[in-house]
């Protein structure tokens, strides 16, 4: 029994994933540098009163904010230091691998896939930064407890936006762009598995060279 098209695209696409997350796993400090640098932009310079810094550290992103909190140090002293934001890029990521593996099982040529990759990747970059500058505002504004929510307030910032655009940052943007973006770059492979050409039947009907006149 003959395997449908779109049948054997899901399943060379599910063989691809396991490879494409230890790759994107194995090179998540690199693949996570331009995301930390995009939002140390955002944060820094749209909103310079909330946030002093942005470092990476490892595959994991921290942001220093000019709320001051009580601390506590290993050795068990206490004192006031600036809060820090620990987060973790990766959960906006994971659309990558889900790209990848899409890609990876299309039958394109070797260049197209490359042109295909680097269209991606920007783009998810972007979403991948979108989602933590907005985790930033979640954390400062509803894990931070009343210092943070008054200052998130005072730099004149609706709490519900800012959990409109955590939600749509951390659930739908990681879920849905990879699809998306793999239908809108692959719309004439698409539709020849949706509408396949006919093949001409065999034993037609047509003119007849020994017919008599």
């Amino acid at each position: 029994m003959a395997v449908s098209p779109i049948r054997g695209l899901g399943l060379r696409a599910l063989l691809w994933l396991p490879l494409s997350f230890f790759i994107w796993f194995a090179f998540s400090s690199p693949l996570v540098w331009p995301v930390v640098q995009m939002a140390k932009l955002a944060l820094l310079s749209i909103w310079p009163t909330l946030f002093s810094d942005v470092v990476q550290s490892g595959h994991s992103m921290e942001v220093t904010t000019h709320l001051l909190v009580n601390q506590t140090a290993p050795d068990g002293r206490s004192g006031i230091g600036e809060l820090v934001l620990v987060q973790n890029p990766l959960l906006y990521g994971y659309s990558l691998p889900l790209f990848s593996g899409l890609a990876m099982a299309t039958p394109i040529t070797i260049r197209r896939r490359l042109v295909q990759f680097a269209i991606a990747l920007s783009a998810m970059w972007l979403a991948q930064a979108f989602g933590v500058v907005a985790e930033s505002f979640k954390m400062l504004a509803f894990d931070s407890g009343a210092a943070g929510a008054n200052a998130i307030v005072g730099a004149g910032i609706a709490p519900d936006s800012i959990a409109l655009a955590y939600q749509f940052g951390y659930l739908i943007l990681p879920a849905v762009m990879p699809v998306a973006l793999w239908i809108g770059l692959n719309r004439a492979f698409i539709e020849s598995l949706v509408h396949p050409v006919a093949e001409p039947a065999a034993g037609l009907p047509g003119p007849n060279n020994d017919a008599q006149e």
